[in-house]
């Protein structure tokens, strides 16, 4: 009889999952992928996966999910370290630049599972949607505490540069952005 397995290696089986099922689905698309890749790239047995995610809608849930996490902490660390509150801003469009430039680049995961999922597939549309509004309401409260009330126009800004970027493969889209960003703050400041 097989041991008992722990909560940690659950916990060490769910990551190595969820780190498979990122490369694969953020690299060749949600659709494109079945549970077979995942098994051969996260190394675990198909039964094992099922365990942990009963559906396959429910593994890229949870890779949204935790994808959110890190985008948006990494973004907020990289603003947080600017002390200008309208240089903050402006910021949000550097780390976008940057993100823009890694190799790799496929644009946004969240639009990308919209796209692919949204109309079939209620609880990722409500991931993407959830995603969608905690990044909003980020840009919203830097340019809130810049003293601008341009919030929807910069949101806007950075969500177009985020998907023309991603089908372009140009990085360039992030400084137009920010050199539009930089008008508005200049013209509602």
């Amino acid at each position: 009889m097989p041991a008992p397995i722990t909560e940690e290696q659950t916990r060490s089986d769910r990551e190595a999952l969820l780190d498979a099922a990122e490369g694969l689905f953020y690299g060749r698309g949600i659709q494109a992928v079945g549970m077979d890749d995942v098994r051969a790239a996260s190394g675990l047995p198909l039964k094992r996966i099922y365990r942990i995610f009963a559906a396959k809608d429910d593994l890229v849930v949870a890779m949204l999910r935790r994808r959110d996490g890190r985008w948006r902490g990494d973004l907020a660390a990289h603003v947080e370290r600017v002390p200008d509150p309208r240089g903050r801003v402006l910021a949000v469009f550097d780390w976008l630049a940057g993100w823009f430039a890694e190799p790799g680049f496929r644009g946004c995961a969240w639009v990308n599972a919209h796209g692919e999922l949204g109309p079939s597939s209620p609880a990722v549309l409500a991931e993407v949607r959830a995603h969608k509004r905690a990044f909003h309401d980020q840009i919203a409260a830097w340019v809130s505490a810049a003293g601008s009330s341009a919030a929807e126009p910069v949101f806007l800004l950075a969500e177009g540069a985020i998907v023309t970027a991603g089908i372009t493969g140009d990085p360039a889209h992030a400084h137009h952005a920010r050199a539009a960003a930089a008008t508005l703050l200049g013209a509602s400041g």
